[in-house]
């Protein structure tokens, strides 16, 4: 549609493709990995993987996502972009980080895997590279103490407003 207003009416337009963005002000409860390890660390419950938890994901700091946005609204390109880290990890290594960064006791648990859990995702950024001279440079362990205080003050919140 973006696209269709690009070329008809001459919109100035771009695309945008994101992938995994986390860090402060993601809802607790909006179902992201991150998101779900944060709380369930926080609260000192089990940690839910599916699977083995060999799945991969690719998670980008909201900051580095902002910048790549700003990057890409500057330039002249109306054909979609990826903006996002390459950095792959697994279901399994994210939760070891999260639990790691809020020194959580929690342990992992887990579920069966659902049928149409994608098993990678990983954007290519080359053309943001290129295009834009983008990449991230937030990395997952510094982007989840970065979002700690956040956290740990919206599961209190959270908690407090359940009583």
């Amino acid at each position: 549609m973006t696209m269709a207003y690009h070329r008809y009416h001459k919109v100035d337009t771009r695309i945008v493709r994101i992938f995994n963005t986390y860090g402060p002000r993601l809802q607790l409860n909006d179902g992201r990995v991150v998101s779900n390890f944060m709380k369930q660390a926080l609260r000192g419950e089990p940690l839910t993987v599916y699977g083995t938890g060999s799945q991969t994901r690719s998670f980008c700091y909201v900051s580095d996502e902002i910048d790549g946005f700003i990057r890409l609204s500057k330039s002249s390109e109306h054909l979609p972009v990826n903006i996002g880290n390459p950095n792959e990890f697994t279901i399994l290594e994210c939760a070891q980080h999260v639990i790691k960064v809020t020194g959580s006791k929690s342990k992992i648990a887990y579920e069966p895997l659902p049928p149409d859990d994608p098993k990678q995702r990983r954007p290519d950024i080359t053309k943001a590279r290129q295009l834009l001279g983008w990449e991230p440079k937030i990395q997952l362990e510094e982007g989840l103490r970065l979002s700690l205080d956040y956290f740990r003050k919206a599961v209190a919140q959270e908690t407090t407003a359940a009583r």
